[in-house]
């Protein structure tokens, strides 16, 4: 199901919200997966200190010999730090604890804030055919979510259906115009994802119902049920599609790529 707008080399979008807990690791590992099933070649960039897409995709602490700190501040080439995982067709520069110092140490480099950009675009990236790679941000907005911002595309939203969800949405929503302004002009919001949403629950339907009312067309139609098995899969090493293919979690991740597949633009 390709795109035949968008420009030659992996559409590249960051998966941001400066709010822990709001499912980004989760959205990006399992919508990684469900473009896999759709035929898309796809690398995941653990850009989060904690590393906790490179262990729900299986990649053991020990097999992070090199990670997103050397490939943004060590200048390893992009062939030592991609691992193949589990799931063929799904590729993930891991992470490790080590990244949490990286925001300090960028400071003082005067290309700090176009280091993914460019580390993303070294010509090894060609021979990995890769349709999409998929940034999990760090939940704050720091110097290495804006590199993501100025690596990308454009930046996916999860929102946690619960009460606050769209307090910080406009700290957030700033950030992305001044990047625009500052580095990549070309930025857009691919769109707003709500994710563990209880529809019994009078609480998600009206976060819900502000969210569209206040964002419109950004929200994507697919909501991210609040479901065990999304929140099992991870102790597993796996994307819930593979944990519990026929859970509502993994049909939503699907319905979610198809989406996005269908309102891409670029």
């Amino acid at each position: 199901m390709s795109d035949l707008s968008r420009p030659s080399g992996p559409k590249i979008i960051a998966v941001a919200n400066q709010k822990g807990g709001v499912g980004k690791t989760t959205t990006t590992i399992n919508l990684a997966a469900a473009l896999v099933e759709l035929q898309h070649r796809v690398l995941v960039v653990d850009l989060d200190p904690q590393g906790n897409a490179s262990t729900g995709l299986g990649v053991e602490l020990e097999d992070r010999e090199f990670t997103t700190y050397e490939l943004l501040l060590e200048d390893i080439p992009l062939d030592q730090v991609i691992l193949t995982t589990q799931t063929e067709g799904l590729c993930i520069v891991p992470a490790t604890v080590d990244l949490s110092s990286a925001d300090l140490e960028l400071i003082a480099n005067e290309k700090r804030s176009f280091l993914l950009h460019d580390a993303l675009r070294q010509t090894q990236m060609d021979s990995y055919a890769f349709d999409y790679i998929l940034i999990d941000c760090p939940p704050s907005l720091n110097l290495l979510t804006v590199n993501a911002m100025i690596a990308a595309h454009s930046v996916l939203v999860p929102l946690q259906s619960e009460f606050f969800a769209l307090e910080g949405l406009s700290q957030l929503m700033l950030t992305i115009r001044e990047v625009r302004q500052s580095g990549n002009k070309d930025l857009r919001i691919e769109g707003i994802v709500l994710t563990m949403y209880d529809q019994r629950n009078n609480l998600s339907q009206q976060v819900e119902q502000d969210a569209r009312s206040n964002l419109g067309d950004l929200v994507y139609k697919t909501v991210i049920p609040r479901n065990v098995r999304v929140s099992e899969a991870p102790s597993f090493a796996m994307p819930v599609l593979s944990y519990d293919t026929g859970s509502k979690g993994a049909k939503a991740y699907r319905d979610l790529a198809k989406e996005i597949l269908v309102n891409s633009v670029i």
